[in-house]
């Protein structure tokens, strides 16, 4: 598959799993979208790593799932950097 058909797939897998996630509404329409565009790519590796052979991308139903399951990897993985970083996940008291 070409380089836009990744992107047209990682948008839509971005698009649901923000509604997944619950980031939908937190990062909008312009981050959720890139990180399913990434979330592609990470699902391809997770799944060729899982199943031991090569992921290939086409339009279909298998296709928007790996990059589902990436997309939904990495907006977990944004949310919990945001919350580490923003002192509620931090040291819990006063001083060190």
């Amino acid at each position: 598959m070409s380089i836009l058909g990744w992107i047209v797939i990682g948008f839509f897998a971005g698009w649901l799993a923000g509604i997944a996630t619950g980031t939908k509404d937190r990062y909008g329409c312009l981050l959720n979208p890139v990180v399913g565009i990434l979330g592609a790519f990470v699902g391809g590796l997770i799944f060729s790593y899982i199943r031991n052979e090569k992921v290939t991308f086409a339009f279909d139903w298998w296709s928007l799932f790996v990059a589902f399951v990436g997309a939904c990897a990495l907006l977990l993985a944004v949310k919990l950097l945001a919350w580490a970083f923003s002192g509620r996940g931090g040291r819990r008291g006063g001083r060190a």
